[in-house]
């Protein structure tokens, strides 16, 4: 199964509300690779790594009504994955 990479930018109230431990809660329960990172302009960054259908479900569970804060908007693209990521950090 080939890997690919998740870069997801999330809009919303989503600094200051623990948006970024949970989004790592999620991705290590689902095996993927990565970080969340704050942004001056109040967006986090969500890069991840892994196998397509658990990066989906990450997504689906990025744009679900159970994040803390509240998600606006993801803007999501995908590309092959670079495999220079360990772990899941909040940055």
């Amino acid at each position: 199964m080939s890997e690919e990479r998740l870069t997801a930018w999330v809009h919303g109230l989503v600094q200051g509300v623990g948006f970024r431990w949970w989004t790592r809660s999620r991705a290590l329960e689902l095996g993927l690779v990565g970080h969340a990172t704050n942004h001056a302009d109040g967006r986090v960054l969500v890069i991840a790594e892994g196998p397509r259908e658990r990066l989906e479900a990450l997504l689906a569970l990025l744009r679900g009504d159970r994040t803390p804060g509240t998600v606006t908007l993801v803007v999501e693209s995908w590309d092959t994955a670079r495999g220079d990521l360990t772990g899941f950090v909040e940055r």
